[in-house]
């Protein structure tokens, strides 16, 4: 909306993409990793969200690929772990038993933060464009402010230290 009026000096409706909240359940269980659901390409963000995980005890699982796939892989550390493409059903289950979505990257709007609360799951994104408007700071994620593998860090250990409610979680992403 803003980048039409910018643009064009017009007011604009927002028209949400489509999201289908019926294929996922609220999930409760937490295996303890975290979860990035993305094409692989630069400006999705995920070189920062590895650099983070870095010097951490804790496993980021990385679904999808994309033309950064080798570039990514050569800066993991053993606790990141790429599944590629996987099924749908295999999404669910990753969806489902994860510890929080990381969406670390500006977007328009960006559907993955609420496929995962739609699970009840809380999403850790950064805090521009798309995120604004589906995660909210504090009831159903943590927004990072800065563009930096640190500040992702720090909203981690924000989101370590909340605690989180699924089923008011999954309410946003009905309310999209």
């Amino acid at each position: 909306k803003k980048q039409i009026l910018n643009v064009y000096g017009r007011e604009a409706d927002v028209i949400h993409p489509p999201v289908d909240t019926a294929r996922f359940q609220v999930s409760r269980e937490d295996k303890g990793y975290y979860l990035i659901l993305a094409r692989l390409i630069g400006y999705k963000g995920i070189d920062r969200a590895i650099k983070a995980f870095a010097n951490l005890d804790r496993e980021l699982r990385i679904v999808g690929d994309g033309t950064d796939r080798a570039r990514l892989e050569s800066m993991a550390t053993a606790n990141v772990k790429f599944l590629g493409h996987i099924t749908d059903q295999e999404v669910l289950d990753q969806l489902a038993s994860c510890r929080a979505l990381i969406f670390p990257g500006e977007e328009d709007f960006g559907i993955t933060p609420l496929e995962a609360h739609a699970c009840g799951k809380p999403v850790l994104a950064y805090g521009k464009g798309g995120a604004l408007e589906t995660v909210i700071h504090g009831k159903t994620g943590i927004h990072f402010t800065h563009p930096t593998s640190d500040s992702l860090l720090a909203g981690l250990h924000k989101l370590e230290g909340s605690s989180w409610n699924a089923d008011v979680i999954r309410k946003q992403a009905d309310k999209k």
